[in-house]
Parts: structure tokens; sequence; C-alpha cells
């Protein structure tokens, strides 16, 4: 594996987040985080080398900012989501995972890379494929889901994003080749075995567990392993633990 990878990283002081940039800086990859507070981030990354923190919000950088820390990068991941409060599913911004995946993509576009760079988002398995390929969802969890997307902006934001990828972004896209992560309920736990799925498995009203560490083990697998980016970009893959606690 090459240390000479550069990756992007915004959203890395949330929860999944955290597990994405200790797990980069793990495998010797260089990350640029956009955070707004540093102070959040484990000692041991904060510490490291190979990272260079930016403090900032990604939807206040100036364009030319923006653009220079996109620059050199292999890859740009957003781990970027709504607090778990009042205030951040309530409250604006409203479409924060959709400004900030249109924000970086056309940042991309712009400086109009020699080779493509990867955009890894993390997404949901609230969010439906947008070319309907999901056939496991029936009528009454498809409601279901059309009524949370009505009552909390997150699952309309993140539907939206993955929306944007497709119609926007497209998956011929000479700049900008993307993926887009759907966890099931997250937990916390260590790295373990866990399952890649086409599409969505359990319902709603069932649903399985994915450990915050999988998520960034295999977005950092994306990131280094030609062989997984190759089988999973331009698309949305499910990813749920192997064994149940």
């Amino acid at each position: 594996m090459s240390t000479r990878q550069t990756v992007l990283l915004v959203g890395g002081s949330g929860r999944t987040g955290m597990h994405v940039l200790e797990q980069l800086l793990n495998r010797g990859i260089r990350v640029h985080a956009i955070v707004r507070s540093p102070k959040k981030l484990p000692m041991s990354a904060a510490k490291n080398p190979n990272l260079s923190i930016i403090e900032a919000n990604l939807l206040s950088l100036s364009d030319e900012d923006l653009l220079s820390h996109i620059g050199g990068c292999d890859a740009v991941i957003s781990c970027l989501g709504h607090n778990i409060s009042i205030q951040g599913i309530f409250f604006p911004p409203y479409d924060l995972v959709k400004l900030a995946t249109a924000r970086l993509c056309r940042g991309i576009e712009i400086i109009r890379p020699v080779k493509p760079i990867k955009f890894i988002l993390m997404s949901s398995v609230s969010v439906n494929h947008p070319r309907g390929l999901d056939t496991r969802r029936g009528a009454l969890e498809k409601a279901f889901v059309w009524m949370l997307r009505g009552l909390l902006p997150p699952a309309k934001d993140n539907q939206q994003a993955a929306n944007f990828l497709f119609d926007k972004i497209g998956t011929d896209n000479v700049f900008v080749q993307w993926a887009a992560v759907r966890p099931d309920t997250l937990l916390k736990g260590d790295v373990s075995e866990y399952i890649l799925h086409e599409d969505l498995v359990s319902s709603l009203f069932a649903p399985d567990n994915t450990n915050m560490a999988n998520v960034a083990h295999f977005m950092c697998e994306l990131v280094t392993n030609q062989e997984a980016w190759d089988r999973w970009r331009g698309k949305l893959p499910v990813i749920t633990n192997a064994i149940a606690p």
C-alpha cells in the first residue's frame, strides 16, 4: 500500500468519521480533515504527522480555499450528517449532506483532475436506490419511508444527496467517481466480519446492525483497494455485520 495517497475528509469528528480518520492514518494515508471542532478529534489522531487539520465549516469555506484543499487529493470522504438532537434534526441546514456532496463534487469538476478523484459518501439504509433497484421494500415500508422524509429532514437530505450523485454526477463522469455506503443501525465496536450487499436486505421494522468501525474499514478499502473500488463505484452498497451481537 502506498503512503503517497491523500484523502480529504469531512465529518471526521463525528462518531463514524473518527473511525474513518483513525483507520486512514493507521494505513499511512495523509489526511486533510475539515472540522469545525478540532478538540473533538482523538488525541492520538490529532498528533499524527500525516494529519492536516482545517478548522472550518465546509459550507462557509470560500471557493478558492475549498479548491486548494481538494487539489492533490486522491479521494474525498464525506461522513457529514445531522447531529442526533432537536437542533441537529429540526433546524437548518436541513440539506447539509446534499449541499456538502454537491459542493465537493462540483469542486472536483472545477479542478479537472487528470485522474478521477474518488468521492465516498456515508449514506443510510433509509435511502432508496434512485434507479429503483431496491426490491426489498413493500408498499407499507415505502409509505413509512415517505412519511419519514416528510417529518425528519435528515431522511430527505440523505435521499437527495444520493439522487444528486446519480442525476447530476452520473456514473461516467471523467473527473468524479463515487460510491455511497449504506449502513444499517450503527453500533459501537471493533472491526469485525461484515457483508456487502447490492441492495437492501432487511426491513426498517426489523433492521440489521453495522459497527461504525466496519463502515470505516470499508470506506478505507474503497480508497486503497482498487478491486473493491471497481466493484462498488457508482453504486450504493449496503453494509451489515456478518454476526449479530
